[in-house]
């Protein structure tokens, strides 16, 4: 399911398509292209099905042919959701990954305030890379009738595409958002009513059958134990990991879970929220990325936590913190008023939040020094997505990794302090399956 642009209806089409093909009983694996952690958890609200990063600049493209197939199964229709416009993100776009996947392309297609010119945007789309064109368009916000038969007798006439729906501008279906995006699956921003009124448009404007005769069936290569085949090896005791995972802290990466698994870790979970002690037992701690900003005061008033997370730090024990999990760590967050929320104070820094993005893009890392991932020289990939910034860090600490954009600029960097290492990015293990079985390593050798 591609878009024409950014806002053009690609999700809600996405989760409309999603909702209406479940409640007809029809199975569907739905994925995600991009690094994006929000669309899979609306995905999974509305299927109940983990929804997967499709990424191939920071997998590669091998790792994301076999996670399509791998969970892909037979009879199921795989959807997969874009990211930006269908052309957008050269190598990551929703077109390379159609093509390295074979997949037929669904172009979503905002026909509000065009007409006739609707056939020439679409027209566009198909010779611009003629080997990937759309194979069906669904036009979104049509407005009458009238507007609906222009649209396509002019389609009809000028482009190749399949006219597979035409969604009413009324629909009146939206999703909340906020600094970061849309509102997370977890916080059930949808309703089951705003979910069944359109899954019931959808039914009604989209030929489903129609999209269902268009996908085409797919050819497994796998072998035997390409799914599930451990990087590093597992362990005989398994190394007891604590996941911080509550409302704060919700941006994971489910590959990131099974690599971890498979390296021989335990994942135990555990909320900085509303828990106010760590887990008994723990080897080691993963305090991902999330909304802390949006839950400072509650976070702060957690002394028991916060003071149980810094004398794991202190005692040796191994964390590691990217984006949220990383402000958590520093001295205090600075909230979009100006009130600073003491943290764990690890890292003795403030994490200040703005009105501006930050960053924002792909990123490559390397270490600089032997430590959590391996040995100096590892090479992982990710991304940086965030609102805040930190002080400048004191010379003595110690920085693990430097990462850089696809230009050659300078991305953010990862630091050591104890052996607790933190960072913006937001890492993505199957980039560098090595680096999660160091991290398991590390965490047994260090156990506090």
């Amino acid at each position: 399911m591609a878009g024409t642009h950014s806002g053009c209806g690609k999700t809600t089409v996405t989760l409309g398509l999603l909702a209406a093909l479940t409640r007809r009983g029809n199975p569907v694996q739905p994925f995600k292209c991009g690094p994006d952690f929000i669309d899979p958890t609306l995905h999974q609200l509305v299927t109940g099905r983990h929804s997967c990063n499709l990424d191939p600049w920071i997998t590669g493209p091998e790792y994301v042919r076999q996670l399509f197939q791998r969970h892909c199964r037979p009879g199921e229709l795989g959807l997969i959701e874009g990211v930006m416009g269908m052309f957008d993100g050269g190598n990551s776009s929703a077109a390379a990954l159609a093509r390295l996947l074979a997949v037929p392309v669904v172009l979503v297609l905002d026909a509000k305030a065009a007409a006739e010119s609707a056939a020439a945007v679409l027209k566009g789309f198909e010779v611009f890379s003629p080997d990937i064109a759309p194979a069906a368009v669904i036009l979104n916000r049509v407005g009458s009738e009238r507007h609906r038969r222009r649209l396509c007798r002019a389609i009809e006439q000028h482009c190749r595409s399949e006219i597979i729906g035409t969604l009413p501008r009324d629909l009146e279906f939206s999703i909340p958002e906020r600094h970061l995006g849309l509102r997370m699956g977890s916080e059930s921003p949808l309703s089951a009513a705003a979910l069944d009124k359109l899954a019931a448009a959808i039914e009604q404007h989209v030929g489903l059958d129609r999209l269902l005769a268009l996908a085409g069936n797919m050819e497994s290569d796998l072998k035997d134990g390409d799914a599930s085949k451990p990087v590093g090896g597992g362990a005989s005791i398994p190394v007891r990991l604590g996941v911080a995972k509550d409302a704060a802290f919700c941006f994971y990466y489910q590959d990131n879970f099974a690599l971890l698994e498979a390296a021989g870790a335990e994942l135990v979970f555990f909320s900085p929220l509303a828990d106010h002690a760590l887990p008994p037992g723990l080897d080691g701690l993963y305090l991902g990325g999330g909304y802390p900003e949006l839950h400072a005061r509650q976070l702060a008033a957690n002394r028991e936590m916060c003071s149980s997370i810094r004398a794991f730090a202190e005692g040796g024990g191994v964390i590691y913190g990217e984006c949220g999990g990383f402000m958590y760590l520093c001295r205090g967050i600075e909230d979009f008023d100006g009130v600073l929320h003491p943290l764990a104070g690890i890292f003795p820094v403030r994490a200040a939040m703005g009105r501006r993005l930050a960053a924002l893009g792909y990123r490559e890392a390397v270490t600089t020094r032997d430590g959590l991932f391996g040995p100096a020289g590892t090479r992982l990939r990710g991304h940086e997505f965030h609102y805040s910034r930190t002080e400048a860090m004191p010379e003595h600490l110690e920085q693990l990794y430097h990462s850089t954009n696809l230009d050659g600029g300078a991305g953010a960097s990862g630091w050591r302090r104890h052996n607790t290492v933190a960072g913006y990015l937001h890492l993505h293990f199957a980039s560098n399956p090595e680096a999660a079985a160091a991290f398991v390593k590390n965490c047994r050798d260090h156990k506090p």
